[in-house]
C-alpha cells in the first residue's frame, strides 16, 4: 500500500441512505430504476419507468441522488453499476441495487472504479448465494475493503481512469466495428449467392433433393455413464457452422439402436437445429463416430449426385433462409421449426460441379473472415485485459 494511504471498508466511507414508500403518495410520479435499467456494457441508467405511488412494485424502495452509485446485487458479477445522473435526483430505485453515496472526502468516481476492480468482483462471485438469482446482501458489499487515498489523489487517479477509459471506449468500438463489418461482408455474399441465380440453375423442395429429413427422439431417455453410453446430440451443438463434440450427454446402447435402427447418422450428413432460441444452424458431419440426435435436431442426407452437402448447409446458414425458417416457426412458447416445413423449402442449385465450385469460393472467403474475426476478437481481449491493468494500478498505489 502506498504510503499517506488507508484501508477502510465501503461502509466506513459511505453515508446512509434513504428508503421511501411511494405508495403513501399514490398519485405522486417518479421515475423507477428497475435492475434491468442499468446497461453492464455502457454501464449508464439507460432506461426508467415513470410510474405512480399507487402503481409501485414492491421493490421500488430506495430514494436515489446525484452522484450516487447503485451497484445490482443480484448476479452481481454480471456488474450492472452506474451513477445517478442530475436529472434522476430524489427518483427512486429498486431493493435489487446497493446504493453507495460516497462521505465528504471521497470522490464518487473513486468508488464508482473500486467496484470493476478484479478483487471486488472476486469476492462478489464467491459471496453469491442462490442458484437461479445468485445474489449478495447489502451487508456483503459494505463489507468490502477499500484502499483510500488522500482526496487530491483519488481525483487525480479518477482523472487518469476517465482518460484512459475514454480512449479504451473507442478503440473498443472500433474494433467491435470491424469485426461486425467483416462478418457482414461475408454475409452479404453468401446471400447473394443463393439469390442471383445464373443459367443453368434448378429450384426444387428439398424433400426431392433428400433420401432423409428427419427428426431426433422427442421423449427424453435414460442418460447413463459414458463408459456404457453413445453420445446423444441436441441443438446446443451445432454453432457457427460446426458441429461441436465438448459437451453432451450419454445414453445406453439399446436406446440408441433402437433411435437409429432407420436412420443412423453419419459422415457427411447435416444436422439442422430446430427448436431453441439457435433454430435454423447447419453443420456437416465430419467425425466418423456412433452417436444419436435429440428432437431438437433434423437429420438430413442430401442425394450426393444431385446436391453437395457443404453447398446445402451453406444453403441453410444463409441469410434468406434464416429468415424464411423465422417465419415457418411455431409462435407460441419455444420457437420450433417442424420438420414439414424443412422439407417443403425451396432450394436453388446449379450442377453438382458448380455447387463444388462455389463452396470451394466461399470456404476460402469464410477463413479471410474467420482470420479477420480473430485478429479483432484478440484486441477486444488484449483491451479488457489493459482496463483490469490500470485498473489494478490505480487501486494499488502504481498508477
Amino acid at each position: 500500500m502506498k504510503k499517506g494511504w488507508l484501508t477502510k471498508t465501503l461502509g466506513e466511507v459511505l453515508e446512509k441512505t434513504e428508503t421511501v414508500n411511494p405508495l403513501q403518495s399514490p398519485n405522486t410520479e417518479f421515475d423507477y430504476i428497475d435492475v434491468s435499467s442499468v446497461s453492464n456494457t455502457t454501464f449508464e441508467i439507460e432506461e426508467t419507468q415513470r410510474l405512480k405511488g399507487k402503481d409501485a412494485p414492491s421493490r421500488a424502495r430506495k430514494l436515489v441522488r446525484t452522484n450516487d452509485i447503485i451497484f445490482a446485487t443480484i448476479r452481481p458479477t454480471l456488474q450492472r453499476i452506474a451513477v445517478v445522473p442530475e436529472h434522476l435526483d430524489k427518483q427512486v430505485c429498486s431493493t435489487g441495487y446497493f446504493v453507495l453515496r460516497p462521505k465528504q472526502g471521497i470522490d464518487y468516481r473513486f468508488v464508482f472504479y473500486s467496484l470493476f476492480t478484479e478483487n471486488f468482483i472476486g469476492q462478489m462471485e464467491s459471496l453469491q448465494k442462490g442458484a437461479s438469482y445468485p445474489a449478495v446482501t447489502d451487508g456483503d458489499v459494505r463489507a468490502q475493503e477499500i484502499p483510500v487515498p488522500p482526496l487530491a489523489e483519488q481525483q487525480r487517479i479518477v482523472g487518469l481512469l476517465d482518460e484512459a477509459f475514454e480512449g479504451l471506449a473507442t478503440a473498443k468500438a472500433n474494433a467491435e466495428k470491424n469485426l461486425q463489418n467483416a462478418r457482414a461482408l461475408f454475409e452479404s455474399h453468401l446471400q447473394s449467392v443463393f439469390t442471383q441465380r445464373g443459367p443453368g440453375w434448378e429450384q426444387k423442395r428439398m424433400v426431392e433433393l433428400c433420401s432423409i429429413i428427419t427428426c431426433g427422439v422427442a421423449s427424453t431417455p435414460k442418460y447413463v455413464d459414458e463408459t456404457v453410453g453413445v453420445p446423444f446430440l441436441s441443438a446446443q451443438n451445432v454453432k457457427d457452422g460446426e458441429v461441436l463434440l465438448k459437451k453432451y450427454r450419454f445414453i445406453s446402447r439399446g436406446f440408441h439402436e433402437k433411435l437409429t435402427k432407420k436412420n443412423k447418422p453419419q459422415v457427411g450428413d447435416i444436422l439442422y437445429s430446430r427448436v431453441g432460441a439457435k433454430f435454423g444452424e447447419a453443420a456437416v458431419v465430419e467425425h466418423d463416430f456412433e452417436f444419436s440426435v435429440y428432437v431438437s435436431l433434423t437429420l438430413i442426407r442430401p442425394i450426393a449426385t444431385k446436391l453437395d452437402n457443404y453447398f446445402l448447409k451453406l444453403y441453410l446458414n444463409s441469410p434468406s433462409i434464416k429468415l424464411l425458417a423465422k417465419k415457418s416457426i411455431s409462435s407460441s412458447g419455444v420457437p420450433n421449426l417442424n420438420v414439414k416445413d424443412v422439407r417443403e423449402f425451396p432450394i436453388s442449385f446449379p450442377s453438382i460441379e458448380k455447387q463444388r465450385r462455389i463452396v470451394s469460393e466461399i470456404t476460402t472467403l469464410q477463413e479471410e473472415t474467420q482470420r479477420l474475426a480473430r485478429i479483432y476478437e484478440r484486441k477486444l481481449a488484449a483491451l479488457a485485459e489493459l482496463k483490469k491493468s490500470l485498473l489494478h494500478q490505480a487501486f494499488t498505489g502504481e498508477l
